[in-house]
């Protein structure tokens, strides 16, 4: 019988990176940050049914002069099975929005995600289940 071995989480902790959009035009508006927050709060992670912004995965979001965005985020564990996905469709969502340029959107591990991070709201709908 074969030995199975310990899994090594440094395997799973691979650089996830999602890019989206296209440059502004020269003089075109930005995006309000309220606007990418919202877009944001359309990603769900799939295993909890909220977004990742209440979620407390979104650890950085910074908007560029010339509109770009880049955000830093994380998933609920090394092991998420969507790992890979979330970027993706947080790049994507945020591109759509009016004022924004490129996007790119960063998995980070550091520091690893807790049940603290999330928002009171998404605290208190994750206790009703």
């Amino acid at each position: 019988m074969e030995e199975l071995t310990d899994i090594n989480l440094d395997e799973y902790k691979k650089d996830y990176v999602a890019c989206a959009g296209k440059p502004l035009p020269q003089g075109a508006v930005k995006a309000s940050r309220e606007d990418i927050v919202a877009a944001l709060k359309t990603v769900s992670d799939p295993e909890i049914m909220m977004n990742i912004w209440d979620m407390g995965l979104v650890y950085k979001l910074e908007q560029k002069e010339n509109g770009d965005v880049f955000i830093e985020m994380t998933v609920t564990s090394p092991m998420c099975p969507v790992a890979g996905e979330l970027p993706a469709q947080a790049a994507e969502a945020v591109a759509s929005v009016a004022g924004v340029g490129e996007v790119e959107v960063k998995i980070v591990w550091e520091p690893a995600w807790s049940l603290d991070m999330m928002s009171d709201e998404a605290k208190e709908m994750f206790e009703l289940f």
